[in-house]
C-alpha cells in the first residue's frame, strides 16, 4: 500500500477570504444575512406550536421588520397552519414587541 502524500489543497481563487467575513463586509450581504437570522428565530419561537408531524414540511421564508413568509409543500399542511395564525401571531407579538403580519405560501418542489 502507498504512502499518502501529504500535500496541502491551494485554494482555487488567489488570496479568497472565507464567506463569513465576505457577508460582514459587504452591507447588502450582511442585512441578507440578518434577514435570514431573522426568519429562522420566527420559526424557532413558533415550532413548538405547530403540530410535530408537519415541521418537516414547513421552512422559513423570507422576513422584514413587519412581515414573515413560511413555505408549505402542500394545500393541506396550509389549511393547517392558517387555522394556527392567532397562536403563531401571538407568539412573534410576545417575543418581538410588534405585529408580524405572517403570510403562507405553498412552495413549489425543487427539481
Amino acid at each position: 500500500m502507498a504512502a499518502l502524500n501529504s500535500t496541502t489543497v491551494k485554494p482555487s481563487i488567489p488570496n479568497a477570504i472565507p464567506i463569513a467575513q465576505a457577508m460582514n463586509n459587504s452591507v447588502t450581504l450582511h442585512a441578507l444575512l440578518s434577514r435570514v437570522r431573522l426568519s429562522q428565530s420566527r420559526l424557532e419561537t413558533v415550532k413548538q406550536l405547530i403540530p410535530v408531524t408537519l415541521r418537516a414540511s414547513i421552512q422559513a421564508g423570507s422576513a422584514d421588520e413587519g412581515q414573515w413568509t413560511l413555505l408549505v409543500n402542500s394545500p393541506a399542511v396550509a389549511a393547517k397552519l392558517r387555522q394556527l395564525l392567532p397562536s403563531l401571531n401571538q407568539a412573534l407579538r410576545q417575543k418581538e414587541q410588534v405585529d408580524v403580519e405572517v403570510r403562507i405560501k405553498i412552495a413549489r418542489p425543487t427539481a
